[in-house]
């Protein structure tokens, strides 16, 4: 329930990847949380078992809900992740993205105005800035999203901006690179349903829950000839949160930050790393490329270090991948066949 001196935070998507390692960093700080997700990607045991945080089983779109929640109990800000995040689903399901991304958080942010609670901290994407010219990527950068879900994290980029202006709304936003790995003590980890993060699918491939792994384009212009990404700890990202919650509390304005690390490991990059840090062959099997992806995207976090105080711990690959692979063989070891 909260007290006084233990602010509230709503944390909606909260049994999801990234959400419910936000819970846990903010029980880490003090905070109490209630956690609002719909278990449609999200895991249950995760928030009840592991994280022994309140969960409550419903949509963001139910007005009803969210008027009995904020009326039952004082929350004094809310950490929004309760998106639909699949590029390829959004391009053929753009009513399910625009109906749950857009509509959903339109109802959640209403919602909030009518309770007086004027603080939010919003998970966004660095797809809203569809294929860059430039790397490292900064926050003023163009948006251009080329997919249904980049556009619906703009679009309440916008939303967000407007409801500052009319309602007095202080909003942080943070705009992710590639989020990777896994709690570094194995409580949490990423369990998608269908995969499709290259580091994931990378270690089931060196479990034998793949054949191989599908490398999309070997003839892009970076040094190997595929593609570079920004893969920043899911950890690093859940601390940024908590660092943006309380600029939040404290008084800050309205902002916007990239939260990566400022450089990039490329596809093979990953491959041979894991490779060494589980000694298992991983076969590859080389594929067209994907239309849209761009060569390179890494994003630049200076703002995040200068005005938030964040320092990413985890950023050497070695470890984000470690730290995956404890968790792929706690949650999938028992359930293999031993080769």
């Amino acid at each position: 329930m909260g007290s006084t001196n233990q602010p509230t935070i709503l944390v909606t998507g909260g049994a999801g990847y990234i959400g419910s390692h936000a819970v846990l960093s903010l029980q880490q700080a003090g905070y109490e949380v209630l956690v609002l997700d719909n278990l449609v990607y999200g895991h249950r045991e995760l928030v009840e078992d592991v994280l022994k945080a309140e969960l409550i089983v419903g949509e963001i779109g139910d007005r009803l809900l969210l008027d009995q929640i904020f009326a039952s109990r004082t929350i004094d800000a809310v950490m929004h992740f309760a998106a639909y995040a699949y590029v390829g689903e959004s391009v053929k399901e753009p009513a399910k993205y625009y109906r749950n991304n857009v509509v959903g958080t339109l109802t959640l942010l209403e919602a909030m105005h009518a309770a007086g609670i004027n603080k939010l901290v919003f998970s966004s994407t660095c797809a809203t800035y569809g294929i860059p010219s430039v790397v490292p990527i900064p926050e003023d950068y163009p948006q251009n999203p080329i997919n249904p879900y980049g556009a619906t994290k703009l679009m309440i980029e916008r939303v967000l901006k407007d409801f500052g202006v009319a309602y007095g709304l202080q909003s942080v936003i943070f705009r992710y690179f590639n989020a990777a790995g896994a709690d570094p003590d194995g409580r949490l980890g990423e369990d998608h349903n269908p995969e499709t993060h290259l580091i994931p699918l990378v270690l089931q491939t060196a479990l034998g829950l793949r054949d191989a792994i599908q490398v999309f384009g070997t003839d892009y212009p970076t040094p190997d000839g595929t593609c570079i990404r920004d893969y920043i700890h899911v950890t690093d990202l859940a601390s940024a949160h908590v660092l943006g919650l309380e600029y939040l509390l404290n008084g800050g304005g309205s902002n916007i930050f990239n939260l990566g690390n400022g450089s990039g490991f490329s596809v093979k990059e990953v491959i041979e790393a894991a490779r060494q840090i589980t000694g298992r062959d991983i076969p590859v099997k080389a594929c067209d490329r994907r239309p849209g992806d761009p060569p390179a995207l890494i994003g630049s976090a200076d703002r995040a270090r200068q005005i938030l105080g964040w320092q990413p711990q985890y950023n050497r690959i070695d470890d984000i991948i470690s730290h995956a692979w404890a968790w792929h063989l706690k949650r999938h070891g028992s359930t293999l066949v031993a080769s």
